[in-house]
């Protein structure tokens, strides 16, 4: 799996470029698509933000196996893995904390189930909005301008990573592998 992109505090705060060693957290997100190329972004009203479904990997979980479980927890969705994207690195040198995340397109199926959030999730509000491509670039954009927290600009920044490259796959503007 090739790297997407090594965040770190240089790219939320405008400072010299730091790197963990040691990884605290392995993730497995992406983007879903459905069959007219619509984009599940997850809506956090009590934010107001947008961030791409997606979250831990469990203990003996393999990283496909993680998002496609993350899809149905917070979507409803049961998806297929289209295109993997490769990973990305989130150095957080003021939390100590590096958050290595393995990145996907799925193509969703049927609704299958209710929502099941996290008590995080629920707080924060958190329900799935399906857009057009534009439209879901339009909102990280705003996303990432309107964000003010440490750890949920590294968040915002990572999924609008993972979004733009995905759209360029997604409408030919690059090659697949």
């Amino acid at each position: 799996m090739e790297l997407i992109k090594r965040i770190t505090d240089s790219d939320i705060l405008d400072s010299v470029p730091e790197f963990m060693d040691t990884i605290s957290r392995y993730g497995s997100r992406g983007v879903l698509v459905d069959n007219m190329l619509n984009i599940a972004m997850m809506y956090m009203s009590k934010t107001n933000l947008y961030k791409l479904p997606g979250g831990g990997v469990d203990e003996g979980e393999n990283t496909e196996d993680a998002f496609l479980r993350e899809i149905k927890e917070e979507t409803g969705y049961e998806a297929e893995i289209i295109h993997e994207l490769g990973y990305i690195e989130e150095h957080k040198k003021r939390n100590n904390y590096m958050q290595f995340s393995y990145c996907y397109i799925a193509k969703a199926h049927n609704s299958v189930s209710n929502t099941m959030l996290t008590e995080s999730e629920m707080q924060l509000g958190m329900v799935v909005k399906w857009m057009t491509l534009d439209k879901a670039l339009e909102v990280m954009n705003y996303s990432v301008l309107n964000c003010a927290d440490y750890s949920t600009k590294f968040m915002i920044f990572r999924d609008k990573t993972i979004l733009e490259k995905a759209v360029k796959i997604l409408t030919g503007k690059i090659d697949e592998k």
